[in-house]
């Protein structure tokens, strides 16, 4: 019987990591929507980028010139 533990003991090792690789290199779901609407999306967000820049640049940050965009 000890010895029976002394080989799981011995295996779990390279059986969970074998596993965990598995697990890893599993292909992932596609994402739900379509390419469409993850482009419209997309532009929707750098619009918003875009204006709130330029929201950024017209206020300033006191000196009359505008920080770095973070």
């Amino acid at each position: 019987m000890p010895e029976s533990l002394y080989l799981l003991a011995l295996l779990a090792c390279p059986v969970g990591m074998g596993a965990m690789m598995w697990m890893m290199n599993r292909k992932p779901q596609a994402p739900a929507g379509g390419v469409a609407e993850k482009q419209a999306e997309l532009a929707r967000l750098q619009s918003e980028i875009d204006q709130v820049r330029g929201q950024r640049s017209q206020v300033g940050d006191g000196t009359g010139t505008s920080g770095p965009v973070r």
